[in-house]
């Protein structure tokens, strides 16, 4: 199942790639699911089971031709926003820093900078604006001290995402300002649309990447990831409640500017489109303020 945020209605996405289409869950249900994201979430278990009864060629279906310029993040309004540094023993390598054994660096991505899939990204005056492309995990039922064999029963889906990332006010002093650096206006798209895990035939092992201007910068596949999904599900539910439609960062394999030799950054007029297997791809576009 594939749900979609379309002009901030949660919609279901079906049919072939370049040809969806989509069903307003609010006027399929008769208003008992959606169309806000918030309480799609905190219903999921129920939202899913009705979902498996649609019949997406009868009439309260409704379906209309998907518009990708419309779409918005999947989950619009988390209440936490968690994001995963250092979660591929090459990014790590290329960024300096041995490998994490315990859990990794956590931060997060205020929710002012999420946008949907396609979208055109103001370089902020001064910076250097990089890449992260990432697997996104939202969570649909309420986690705290799970057990990994169990964290996967905690999530909605999967939706890819960029961490774009300003260094320069990211690493100025006395102390790194995470969280501000990756959390200007668009450094967050998400999308295209969220992805249950019963789509993909191994939720843990998606290839994914990016191109500037048609130029492989990352590739890798999560199954590289040293903390997978439901570990960083799992050990995160040990300090915090997850809720649902929570979102989850879970980290970007090697590739990064800021890691290149010599550094290498976003400039005006690039293009900069990311694909993660089996949900969709992600297209921005980068201006700089007039």
């Amino acid at each position: 199942m594939r749900i979609a945020n379309l002009d901030n209605r949660a919609v279901l996405v079906h049919g072939e790639q370049g040809a969806e289409r989509t069903v307003d869950l609010a006027t399929a249900s008769g208003g008992r699911f959606g169309p806000d994201f918030p309480a799609l979430y905190r219903s999921w278990d129920e939202f899913t089971a009705w979902a498996a009864t649609l019949d997406l060629g009868g009439p309260a279906a409704d379906a209309a031709t998907l518009e990708r310029a419309r779409l918005g993040p999947p989950s619009p309004a988390p209440r936490q926003v968690f994001a995963i540094g250092l979660n591929y023993h090459a990014h790590a390598a290329e960024s300096g820093f041995e490998a994490p054994t315990r859990l990794p660096p956590v931060f997060t991505k205020y929710v002012s900078s999420f946008s949907g899939p396609d979208s055109e990204v103001v370089l902020p005056p001064g910076g250097n604006v990089d890449w992260e492309v990432e697997l996104v995990a939202v969570i649909g039922r309420e986690a705290s001290a799970v057990d990994a064999a169990d964290a996967w029963d905690h999530i909605a889906g999967l939706t890819a995402g960029q961490d774009i990332s300003e260094r320069v006010s990211q690493l100025a002093g006395p102390a790194p300002q995470f969280g501000l650096g990756k959390s200007f206006a668009g450094f967050s798209p998400q999308g295209p649309w969220l992805v249950t895990p019963d789509e993909l035939a191994d939720p843990d092992n998606l290839e994914l990447g990016c191109t500037i201007d048609g130029e492989e910068v990352q590739k890798g596949r999560t199954s590289d990831l040293i903390f997978p999904v439901g570990k960083l599900v799992a050990a995160l539910s040990r300090n915090v409640t997850l809720y649902p439609g929570d979102v989850i960062f879970t980290g970007t394999p090697a590739g990064v500017g800021a890691g290149r030799d010599p550094q290498r950054f976003l400039r005006a007029g690039e293009r900069l489109d990311s694909w993660i297997e089996g949900i969709g791809e992600l297209h921005q576009t980068f201006v700089t303020t007039t």
